[in-house]
């Protein structure tokens, strides 16, 4: 399971001067949680949040030695570099299912495009889905090669979900079409 290190910061210190340390500010909530002020360093949190998305758990190792098992639930962006410069970890309740909005990964070729010069329309790029944090995927394959004419498409309930994974987005939401 992925780790970060985080500190409790003050909320009035300054930003500019923590970023320049290498690290970013971050901040931690939950339903149960309050809201704490946190930095995190740059280089690790980037190379978790590459591996993680935003629907992997993530463990904070607190400096006072707790441990909380979080998603990251937002990362503000420098418009200029694309960096990140700020990140919101979301702290959930063990044993509850959570809603996350999973990634797409479109695989295989379809027919209808190879064959008949169609043009593949990716309607969503994520899937709303309800689980327990351990069962999150990282991302959901949905295979195209079922679109052989210009009228098929693949709706949100025939997509195959992992064991203990459940369907929140509405069923008959297109998917992907030609």
């Amino acid at each position: 399971m992925l780790s970060l290190k985080i500190e409790t910061r003050d909320k009035k210190a300054n930003l500019s001067v923590l970023r320049k340390k290498g690290f970013i500010p971050a901040v931690f909530y939950g339903k149960k949680e309050e809201s704490t002020a946190v930095s995190v360093n740059f280089v690790d949190f980037t190379k978790v949040w590459k591996k993680a998305g935003e629907s992997s758990v993530v463990v904070l190792k607190q400096d006072s030695g707790e441990e909380l098992e979080a998603l990251i639930h937002y990362v503000d962006l420098n418009p200029v570099t694309d960096a990140p410069r700020h990140a919101d970890f979301y702290v959930f309740e063990k044993g509850h299912k959570i809603e996350v909005d999973v990634p797409l990964e479109f695989i295989g070729i379809a027919p209808a495009v190879k064959d008949l010069g169609g043009i593949l329309v990716k309607v969503l790029r994520e899937l709303k889905i309800e689980a327990v944090p351990k069962d999150l995927p990282y991302e959901i394959t949905v295979d195209v090669s079922s679109l052989s004419t210009f009228d098929s498409q693949i709706l949100a309930k025939d997509i195959v979900l992992p064991a203990g994974v459940s369907l929140v987005e509405a069923p008959e939401e297109v998917v992907v079409l030609v």
